[in-house]
């Protein structure tokens, strides 16, 4: 049976043990009655004199040997506690004298008493007074009838003489509901454990059942595979500077859906529309297993093609490390994309010739610089390597390149150059500075929580011919990366889902 598994025993088996644990502890508590207890230990039996009654000479301390009397003198040290759940008062002492207790010290007379502790809790030390009982004779000692509250004890420090130690002793006495009895301790001050042996040994299973499960799920690699896994082949295009998202959420889908594989083939965002639509118009399927990925709509003229809304994507400005400036006004980034500024220092910057990198006319990165910053198209062209000028009429050099990774390193190697490019490449690009645009950072952050009019932004798209077949790998890889596993490739590489809250309001709300 496919529910058979270890952690599932494990689970079942630890969900009816903690049913069967938590029953027996309603039935002992209904059943078994809450106790009045008082229990007392010997914690000290010591000689004090320079001998003992045995003839055996005390080496200990030796200090009582002149008084008389004292030679076989010991001290005992006696802890009376309240170990029961409920709290004794006065009344609750049987006893037919003022006293409540009576401690016996088998044939040894008392010749002193001292309460030791707790000696700052006066609730209790006020009851050692002898119109409360507190007294002794001979082998007797009489203790008062001490309140206690749950946990509550007082500790009696008691001289003797006449006896050896080790000798019995007695704590005798009576509580209404309840019981005075012995008690033993390893050490001086240990305290009664504060559940039964039964509830200890449950807590102990039941924990190692949890840590066992836990155990399980933390190291076993058995995770269902995402809903709607599809076999088959498909090739993503488009998009260089969402290409990366892409390969990590398709090399994902590969890994949880056996049979399936993801080619991620980007040129460019128009030569990827061009391409599905040439794919789709000769295909005798309805639709092909091709993806096109844009930055930004499609162009006009093509309804066959069919939108899904994937993501807000965040662009920045980029400039080499030899030119200072961290931020430039729309105007200036206008004025430089037009050729009117052709150094540096005209900007407050250093003493370099502007060198323009762009990308070519495929690229979605360029179209979203044109139609959301600049509001226009880019000078022409004017240089093959990005360093000479072949047109000498050109106010400044301006090259073109076909990927965001060309346009980022010519950036980083060539002093005074400024490009564009996806946010999260361009800040992960040794050698570059990226410009913020009218003190406006490009911060996906910022746009999505509203407090940001950062222009250089964009929706991405991913296209398809038509509408796929349900049952489709191009359906299911479409439903993983846009509100499936995907959502998180998207958010770990610094773009915004659509499918969230604030991703719907961004993308205008995605088409289904």
């Amino acid at each position: 049976m496919d529910w058979l598994s270890p952690e599932n025993v494990v689970a079942v088996g630890t969900a009816l043990l903690g049913i069967v644990a938590s029953v027996v502890m309603v039935w002992y508590e209904r059943r078994v009655p809450r106790r009045k207890r008082i229990g007392y230990r010997v914690q000290m039996d010591s000689p004090i004199g320079g001998n003992t009654r045995s003839g055996r000479p005390n080496r200990r301390i030796g200090v009582f040997d002149e008084m008389e009397g004292m030679a076989d003198a010991t001290l005992v040290l006696l802890r009376i506690e309240n170990d029961g759940s409920l709290s004794i008062g006065r009344d609750d002492y049987t006893s037919p004298g003022p006293h409540g207790l009576t401690a016996v010290f088998t044939d040894r007379t008392v010749r002193g008493v001292s309460v030791t502790q707790p000696i700052d809790v006066d609730h209790l030390t006020d009851h050692f007074a002898p119109d409360r009982g507190f007294g002794y004779e001979g082998s007797t000692l009489r203790i008062p009838r001490v309140p206690l509250n749950h946990g509550d004890h007082f500790k009696l420090l008691v001289l003797l003489t006449g006896g050896d130690v080790g000798r019995e002793i007695r704590l005798n006495g009576g509580i209404n509901g309840g019981e005075v009895h012995a008690n033993r301790s390893a050490t001086p001050d240990d305290t009664p454990p504060v559940f039964s042996r039964a509830a200890r040994i449950i807590t102990v299973v039941l924990t190692a059942c949890v840590l066992v499960l836990a155990g399980i799920v933390v190291f076993r690699d058995d995770n269902p595979p995402p809903v709607g896994c599809e076999r088959g082949s498909l090739t993503v295009t488009g998009s260089t500077a969402f290409a990366p998202v892409v390969r990590e959420a398709a090399q994902k889908y590969e890994h949880d859906c056996e049979g399936s594989s993801i080619t991620v083939d980007p040129h460019g965002s128009t030569a990827g529309v061009r391409e599905l639509t040439t794919a789709g118009a000769r295909s005798a399927k309805a639709s092909p297993p091709l993806i096109a990925l844009s930055d930004g709509p499609k162009p006009e003229g093509l309804p066959q093609l069919r939108e899904n809304r994937v993501a807000v994507s965040v662009f920045a400005l980029v400039v080499d490390d030899d030119v200072p400036l961290t931020n430039l006004t729309l105007t200036d980034v206008r004025r430089l994309y037009a050729g009117q500024i052709t150094n540096w220092k005209q900007l407050g910057g250093p003493d370099l010739e502007v060198h323009l990198v762009s990308r070519d006319a495929n690229s979605g990165t360029r179209q979203v610089f044109q139609r959301r910053v600049l509001a226009r198209n880019e000078i022409a062209n004017s240089s093959v390597d990005c360093v000479h000028q072949d047109d000498p009429s050109a106010p400044v050099i301006r090259c073109e390149l076909d990927s965001t990774d060309q346009v980022l390193a010519q950036v980083a190697r060539l002093p005074g150059a400024v490009g564009y490019s996806e946010l999260n490449l361009a800040t992960r690009a040794p050698g570059l500075r990226v410009l913020d645009i009218d003190g406006d950072p490009p911060s996906a952050d910022a746009i999505e929580h509203g407090t940001s009019t950062y222009p250089y932004r964009e929706i991405e798209y991913a296209y398809t011919y038509g509408r796929p077949p349900a049952d489709s790998l191009v359906s299911s890889f479409l439903t993983y990366l846009t509100r499936g596993s995907g959502q998180d490739v998207i958010r770990t590489h610094g773009h915004i889902p659509c499918w969230t809250p604030e991703g719907m309001t961004l993308c205008g709300g995605p088409q289904p």
